[in-house]
């Protein structure tokens, strides 16, 4: 249990933290849930910090630190969808797709083949903790109803559909990247389609 691995459990321990927090109807406790959100995010950064810095590279670091990432990202996704912030089909896509690929990648580490994670991905997350930010200072900026010096602020916000937009764009580049993993791994793909095949349709021989 290294530094970057111990973060990464950090972040999956976290996330439930800030759920329950959340949905705390009084105001100092949706203040702590982002408190802990805020840490949370900040283990995704260090725990790759950590990992680049004193060269620890394992196979369980590979896989806890993009599942981390997923955990905290779909659970804050449903939770916005839960408060209305969210469409439920972009929930549905990002959801769908981040653990697809999450699966994608286990595999691949499995057969000894890990995906490096392309730089694209990598902004795509960091889009979605930013996104994410915005809906939360949105959230807590109106609930359980505007402040005065908030209010002319909000009501742009709601015109120019800017948190709609924003989390469209993340939803774009979402799939965008999960593509990308499937194109640049096809290998990968081909050895999963004949593992299958060899379980459901195995030779007479």
């Amino acid at each position: 249990m290294n530094l970057p691995n111990q973060l990464s459990i950090l972040r999956i321990l976290l996330t439930p933290i800030f759920v329950s927090l959340l949905f705390v109807e009084h105001l100092p406790f949706k203040i702590a849930a982002f408190v802990v959100f805020i840490v949370a995010t900040l283990t995704d950064y260090y725990d790759g910090y950590a990992a680049r810095k004193y060269n620890i590279i394992t196979v369980t670091g590979q896989f806890l630190d993009p599942l981390a990432d997923k955990i905290l990202v779909s659970s804050s996704l449903i939770s916005f969808n839960v408060l209305g912030y969210v469409p439920t089909w972009m929930v549905l896509v990002i959801v769908i797709r981040d653990f697809v690929i999450t699966g994608f990648r286990s595999y691949a580490i499995l057969k000894g083949k890990p995906i490096v994670t392309h730089r694209l991905a990598k902004a795509k997350t960091y889009l979605q903790m930013v996104v994410l930010y915005g809906v939360f200072l949105y959230h807590l900026a109106a609930w359980p109803e505007p402040a005065v010096r908030f209010e002319s602020f909000l009501i742009r916000i709601q015109e120019w559909n800017v948190l709609y937009n924003l989390l469209l764009g993340v939803t774009a580049l979402t799939v965008v990247t999960g593509g990308l993993y499937l194109v640049e791994n096809r290998s990968h793909i081909k050895s999963i389609a004949r593992n299958i095949i060899r379980i459901f349709l195995p030779s007479d021989g």
